[in-house]
């Protein structure tokens, strides 16, 4: 590796392997640079001069490849390519370790904007990103509207138990990473437990869809989803819920999250719920429990995060203010639940 390539990208090894398994498509010396955001996997945009591409990779050091599947990721990018959901297309999926040290896959770059703050909306008007927000709940849609047999993902995950095996699994990351009071947490659990819903027909489910996982076009509609590390198929309540969450979250004054949904303009929540189910056609009349377990699942990430800061297992700017963003979110949560 040269000292011009990136941590975790031999662009030697990676031109080498276009050139067997895709001659023609680069046509002169590759640079490359890391791109932010995304949960957890390498993003790199790779270029020749000439043409532009995306190649994704797990993170450096990983230990558990299930948790970082390339496979499954380029697997439901390409299955959805023909579908009305925007994805980039795919171009190449390397399973084998040797060329770049772990499993990665390429695929075309995509113009957009992954929107991240209220003041890039700002800059744009009320008008543009009441149209942005409304590009993003109809693009849900249209991924909800999937069959995901007709797309070949029919056993892309397993849809029975669906809730319980999210609740227990969020419940066991909790447990694994509590090292101090967090009144109120374990309420919300099990009032959840107690009163998991019947879930509607399964679908393909992105597991984490919010503004800044997508590249939105000069048009102010969405062009590509990105970031399916937590796609499976299941409940679709749990992502329109996440956005509600989301959306929700930005008001607590959490510096460190996105706050897009204060932008003036954007949608309240009641508008986004009433979007969604009148053009998806679903009853969304019990989401209360579903935005309370989105706001569960994101107490249990950011406690994770400030469990590993506090043991000195993670470095960077904000972590420290990161444990105090818990208590709110577990009150949103079981605030949530009360609305019932």
């Amino acid at each position: 590796m040269s000292d011009q390539d990136p941590p975790g990208l031999d662009l030697a090894r990676l031109r080498a392997h276009l050139d067997r398994e895709r001659p023609g498509l680069v046509t002169g010396p590759l640079t490359a640079e890391v791109v932010q955001g995304g949960r957890s996997n390498l993003t790199y945009v790779v270029s020749d001069g000439t043409g532009r591409w995306v190649v994704r990779r797990p993170p450096l050091g990983h230990v558990l490849p299930t948790a970082h599947d390339m496979g499954r990721e380029h697997r439901v990018i390409s299955a959805l390519g023909p579908t009305p959901v925007p994805v980039p297309r795919t171009l190449l999926l390397c399973q084998d370790p040797d060329v770049l040290g772990a499993p990665f896959y390429v695929m075309e770059f995509v113009e957009g904007t992954p929107y991240r703050g209220k003041e890039e909306l700002e800059r744009l008007g009320a008008e543009r990103t009441r149209a942005i927000a409304d590009s993003l709940i109809d693009t849900l849609v249209d991924l909800h509207a999937v069959n995901p047999a007709e797309a070949g993902l029919a056993d892309f995950g397993r849809p029975e138990g669906f809730l319980e095996r999210q609740l227990r699994r969020w419940k066991k990351q909790l447990d694994a990473s509590r090292s101090r009071d967090l009144p109120g947490i374990d309420e919300l659990h099990e009032r959840l437990a107690g009163r998991l819903p019947a879930s509607p027909e399964p679908t393909i489910v992105h597991g984490d869809y919010r503004l800044d996982n997508v590249l939105v076009g000069t048009d102010d509609e969405i062009k590509a989803v990105l970031d399916w590390e937590m796609s499976t198929l299941g409940d679709p309540l749990t992502d329109i819920a996440l956005m509600v969450a989301y959306a929700e979250r930005s008001t607590l004054d959490l510096s460190f999250v996105s706050n897009v949904s204060a932008a003036p303009g954007y949608p309240g929540t009641d508008e986004v719920v009433a979007r969604y189910a009148e053009r998806s056609g679903r009853d969304v009349s019990g989401l209360s429990w579903y935005v309370g377990f989105a706001f569960f699942k994101l107490a249990v990430i950011l406690e994770g995060i400030y469990y590993r800061f506090s043991h000195g297992q993670t470095v960077g700017e904000g972590f420290d203010r990161i444990g105090s963003g818990v208590a709110p979110l577990v009150a949103h949560g079981n605030a949530a639940l009360k609305e019932d």
